[in-house]
């Protein structure tokens, strides 16, 4: 009997999409030099609307890592758009959007994101490719996700979005995974009920409902069919965009500060969001890359556990919370709120390399009369300003402060850098100061109208 995994067209052999030859037909007038966009902190800075930005300058988009555990929003002529897997970019008609090797798939939530995007006007079929070698978040990840995070009890969750994640990137290193070029394979059912049966075990291990492997069967047989169009060697894609002297834009989610490596480990992503995970993520060689811009709040934020040295609790924090809209795209979990973290942003433009900062949200501070920065931690009893990569130490250290005037103007309608108030310019100014790299955009507000661009 067939697989209802094997896809014929004109062969027996299957259905095999294939890269096209010339992926980039048109380049872009204004060159843009191959970018890296990382977030700077916790998360959740804004990478949506600055790759959104960036994009009118790129040829090709290319998100790294991560899944759909992060959610790039962008509003564009007032409608507003909330992207988990597939790269921005695709709002710019024209453009091409890969999916790279470095990401975790959920086939069903990319497949929900491409018909969103499709009732939304946005064409997406010819325009998205996913990498064959992208590992595959499969629900029983999900479930496993969920009840190990459940398991761990209020002491030591992790704080994770319950997306699976975690247990995909799990399965990739440990080498049981399964990836999307899989999903064409005629053997594919066989091996995704064996790992249904590792995975049933350790979930009802945590006291969790076992999965049914032949519904899960048909629900990714069927997910198969509307991605195979999209399956393809992205490497080679990437690779020809670059030689064809295209501009290329690698799309990191998350932030820094979630690095699996250089995080507030363990309370980080499973992945590198890092500058470094462009090239691992994608298949670029580091040669390729000219340019890091780096995206940072204003002020800080972050989601779920884990030590937050400037973090607000104080009805200052919730007003914060609220101006900002700070509410997780992907889950809905209001963020902690807090004060500029010099150490944090000097920390991300080390480790990344930021050549551009791209500050966001400078409107949510127009009506505090004082504002804070920190520029040290205490740490028993002496600063540093360097990140230590103890928890138990980064969790005693308290911020040492400066103070800044406020501006008391409303910023969000100003388009120009020299039309904004003397001490909002005078405070993003200290910032560069405080962490290195120079100035490149300063958002005023969401759309794209309220982008201020100065070293892009």
């Amino acid at each position: 009997m067939r697989s209802p995994f094997a896809y014929s067209n004109t062969s027996p052999e299957g259905f095999r999409a294939v890269a096209p030859a010339d992926p980039v037909r048109v380049r872009s007038e204004t060159i843009m030099p191959n970018t890296v966009l990382i977030g700077a902190q916790w998360g959740d800075e804004g990478k949506g609307k600055i790759i959104d930005v960036l994009t009118a300058q790129a040829d090709m988009v290319v998100r790294y890592q991560g899944g759909s555990n992060a959610g790039h929003t962008v509003v564009v002529a007032g409608r507003k758009f909330v992207l988990h897997l597939v790269p921005s970019g695709i709002l710019h008609p024209g453009k091409t959007c890969v999916i790279g090797n470095g990401v975790v798939v959920d086939p069903l939530a990319l497949i929900a994101e491409i018909r969103m995007l499709e009732q939304e006007g946005v064409t997406v079929r010819g325009r998205l490719t996913v990498s064959d070698r992208a590992h595959l978040v499969l629900r029983y990840h999900n479930a496993l996700d969920t009840a190990d995070e459940a398991a761990r009890g209020d002491s030591k969750r992790i704080g994770t979005t319950g997306r699976g994640i975690g247990p995909a990137y799990r399965d990739k290193v440990c080498r049981c995974g399964l990836r999307m070029g899989d999903l064409l394979e005629r053997d594919f059912p066989e091996r995704l009920a064996a790992n249904v049966v590792d995975a049933n075990r350790a979930l009802t291990a945590l006291g969790a409902v076992p999965l049914d492997a032949a519904g899960l069967q048909k629900t990714y047989a069927e997910a198969a069919q509307v991605l195979a169009p999209y399956i393809a060697d992205t490497i080679e894609i990437v690779h020809a965009a670059d030689r064809a002297g295209s501009s290329i834009l690698f799309e990191g989610a998350q932030g820094t500060m979630l690095d699996v490596d250089f995080g507030t480990y363990p309370f980080v992503t499973s992945s590198s969001p890092t500058s470094g995970g462009a090239c691992i993520g994608t298949g670029i060689a580091p040669n390729r890359i000219q340019r890091v811009v780096g995206v940072i709040k204003c002020y800080t934020t972050r989601v779920g556990e884990g030590p937050f040295p400037t973090e607000l609790t104080d009805a200052l924090g919730e007003d914060l919370r609220q101006r900002g809209g700070e509410f997780g795209a992907t889950t809905g979990r209001p963020r902690r709120c807090g004060w500029f973290d010099a150490v944090v942003g000097r920390y991300a433009q080390m480790v990344n390399g930021v050549d551009l900062w791209a500050f966001t949200k400078l409107d949510v501070l127009d009506t505090l009369p004082v504002i804070r920065i920190c520029t040290a931690y205490e740490l028993d009893g002496r600063n540093i300003t360097t990140m230590p990569a103890s928890l138990a130490a980064f969790q005693r250290c308290r911020p040492v402060y400066e103070e800044m005037p406020g501006w008391l103007q409303a910023t969000s309608r100003i388009t120009r850098y020299e039309d904004l108030p003397l001490q909002a310019r005078a405070y993003i100014e200290r910032l560069v100061q405080l962490i290195g790299g120079k100035l490149g955009v300063l958002s005023v507000g969401p759309g794209r109208e309220t982008t201020l661009r100065l070293g892009l």
